[in-house]
Order: C-alpha cells, then sequence, then structure tokens
C-alpha cells in the first residue's frame, strides 16, 4: 500500500454517528441556537455534521498517526529497496559468470541459482510482511480513530439533543449542508482537549481480552 492509498483510507473512513466529550465550551452561533429552539418547538429533528477532512487535519492524534503511518511505510520501502537492489546484483553477476563461462562446473552455476531464487522469496516474503504490518497499524489506527469519536459524540450530544449527526467530505453525497449546522470546531476542540488529557488511544492499541486482564491480575497479586 503507497503513501497515496494510505491518506485516501485515512479519508474515505465512515465515522459513525456517536463521540468522549470532553468540552462543551463552544456553543453554536446565536443563529445555530435560535435554529435549535426552532426545530425543537415544532418537533422537527435536528440534524448537525463534522467535516471530516478539516477534523483530520486539526485533530492531534490524526496528526501525529498519520506521521508515524508514513515514517513506517518510509521505512519498509527503504528495506524492500535494500533487498531488491541485493537481488538485481546477485543476478547481474550470476549472468555474467555464465555467459562468460565463469563457473567451474554446472553444479556450482546450479547451487548460485538456488541462492537467487531463495533470495528473491525471501524478497517477496519481505514485502507480503511488511504490507500485511503497515496494514495492520492503519486499521488499529482507524478503530482508535472511531472509538474515540463515537465515546465523545455520545457524551457531546446529550446536550445537543441532535437526532442525526453526519459526517461530510468531499465528493460526498451531501450536495449543500447550511454551516450553522456545522459542528466541526466543538468536535475537534473537545476531541483535542481529551487527547492532551491522555483520553484517547494515542498508540491505537486494541482494548485488551477479559482473559488477558484477568492474568494480569493474578500476576500482579503473586
Amino acid at each position: 500500500m503507497n503513501r497515496k492509498n494510505i491518506l485516501c483510507a485515512m479519508a474515505a473512513m465512515a465515522l459513525a454517528v456517536s463521540f468522549t466529550a470532553c468540552d462543551n465550551s463552544n456553543k453554536m452561533d446565536e443563529k445555530g441556537a435560535a435554529a435549535a429552539a426552532a426545530a425543537e418547538k415544532s418537533g422537527a429533528q435536528l440534524i448537525a455534521f463534522v467535516e471530516i477532512d478539516s477534523l483530520q487535519e486539526k485533530y492531534e492524534f490524526c496528526k501525529e498517526m498519520k506521521g508515524k503511518l508514513e515514517q513506517k511505510q518510509k521505512n519498509a520501502e527503504a528495506a524492500l529497496a535494500s533487498q531488491e537492489k541485493n537481488l538485481q546484483a546477485a543476478a547481474k553477476n550470476f549472468q555474467n559468470k555464465l555467459n562468460n563461462n565463469g563457473f567451474n562446473s554446472r553444479q556450482e552455476a546450479e547451487n548460485q541459482q538456488r541462492a537467487i531464487e531463495n533470495q528473491q522469496n525471501q524478497y517477496l516474503a519481505s514485502q507480503q510482511r511488511l504490507g500485511n504490518e503497515l496494514q495492520s497499524e492503519l486499521v488499529k489506527y482507524q478503530e482508535a480513530l472511531l472509538d474515540s469519536i463515537n465515546h465523545f459524540l455520545a457524551e457531546y450530544n446529550k446536550d445537543k439533543k441532535f437526532a442525526f449527526i453526519l459526517t461530510k467530505q468531499k465528493g460526498d453525497n451531501i450536495l449543500y449542508a447550511d454551516q450553522v449546522y456545522d459542528i466541526t470546531d466543538d468536535v475537534v476542540a473537545g476531541l483535542n482537549k481529551a487527547y492532551k488529557g491522555g483520553d484517547a488511544k494515542a498508540e491505537a492499541k486494541p482494548e485488551a481480552k477479559p482473559e488477558a486482564k484477568a492474568e494480569e491480575k493474578a500476576e500482579e497479586k503473586k
């Protein structure tokens, strides 16, 4: 997966409708408050939206994880490039010796050919392994991001009473959205406050399984 694919995957995530709430200091402006009051009075369902592109640019957790993922990718690309260079050099050396009768015997030539094949298999295995590791890190990041947002919105919406909180980004199906109902700044401020306070899963690690937690407690008692 190249860098462009990583960024596209991060930008294309469908964020669910729920956020760990941490800050209600940024309120909707007077126009928004009036619209909310009118909607509540008429019994209409109030809808808000979050600009995902903006959230990913401003949410510290997203920025840090993006940097870590890109660095992991650069390291993987460098490791593969080194292996590929060595493989090409070995193949070229083999071909030169073969063309110039540089082998003492057919057996020697076959042995070197097998060594190059093994080297190629190792390269392909490394390529697969590093690709899987990068994909796994991306999945962990996505899960941690969704988890932090879901927890935030769940608390945030206790006061706001939105019926729906939608995601909005370039190229989606929302052709128009009144900025009165844009709660992106509220959400980013709350998420960053939670992240700085240590609530966000900075390392994007999954929750430990119950049996694992039980083993940890048993170890502590010893």
